[in-house]
């Protein structure tokens, strides 16, 4: 069953949104060469605390870190450690933030220096993926028509849409219904309501689509060791065109719901 959201759970959604847009951005500007990618976790981790939140990867079905970061092959789900960035990665962070009873999440992939010709236009095609996607998060439109979207730009462009993860359903849980898949023929699935909030989120390989999960249970790697992008928003379905609620102005209303907040993130 898909939830539709009142506008009182969407208000509240535009602050832990919000919240996550604004850690992914300020993380993102210190992806640079040297750094560790666990400085970037504990970095994350701060941020989200001293605005009142929780992490909402931290603990998940026992994921070690409070944000993911998945450097080059590394598709989605990279734990931070002792890897040092380095001139010519691209890195992908992943951050999921826990408020006032709703959750936001939002993903972005950082060129360092890098200078591939190759490299530097799977990373603008998985954000033009991205960005085709939410186009079609319209009321009245099928699901499909978002995944047809992605993979439209994706194939069109010579490179490969991850199959085995997939954007989902967002709100009270982290991973609620539907499962929206990147790939797909178009006007199939469920009819898109006002009120449906999704986390839209194109993976895409240089390579071939498939992929591999290391031994550590959770970093998902490509099985050719091609590079991979991956770009995320949290967003609202409406009439005439979706609301981005992953954008890190959103965070600064989170004053009016702090005393709510404060409570719910006890839980």
């Amino acid at each position: 069953m898909i939830k539709i959201k009142t506008p009182e759970e969407i208000a509240r959604m535009r602050v832990s949104a919000g919240m996550a847009a604004k850690v992914r951005d300020t993380v993102a500007g210190e992806i640079k060469p040297g750094v560790t990618t666990r400085e970037l976790d504990d970095l994350a981790r701060d941020l989200i605390t001293d605005m009142g939140g929780r992490s909402a990867f931290y603990g998940y079905r026992g994921f070690p870190g409070h944000i993911c970061v998945s450097v080059n092959e590394e598709v989605v789900h990279g734990i931070a450690g002792d890897r040092r960035i380095q001139v010519g990665d691209i890195v992908s962070a992943d951050f999921g933030v826990y408020y006032d009873g709703f959750v936001g999440d939002t993903a972005t992939t950082v060129m360092v220096g890098v200078t591939d010709t190759d490299v530097i236009r799977l990373v603008s095609i998985t954000e033009q993926a991205l960005e085709a996607a939410i186009d079609k998060a319209v009321a009245g439109g099928r699901l499909s028509d978002i995944s047809h979207a992605v993979e439209k730009v994706v194939t069109g462009a010579g490179f490969s849409v991850v199959r085995d993860f997939v954007g989902h359903g967002i709100g009270r849980d982290m991973h609620e219904e539907p499962q929206i898949p990147n790939f797909g023929p178009p006007g199939k699935g469920p009819r898109l309501k006002p009120g449906m909030t999704l986390a839209v989120e194109p993976m895409v390989n240089m390579g071939g689509a498939e992929v591999e999960v290391m031994s550590d249970g959770w970093t998902v790697l490509t099985r050719d060791r091609k590079p991979s992008a991956h770009f995320e928003h949290t967003i609202v379905v409406q009439e005439g065109s979706a609301e981005i609620l992953s954008v890190a102005e959103n965070a600064e209303k989170r004053e009016h719901s702090a005393g709510r907040g404060a409570k719910e993130c006890d839980r």
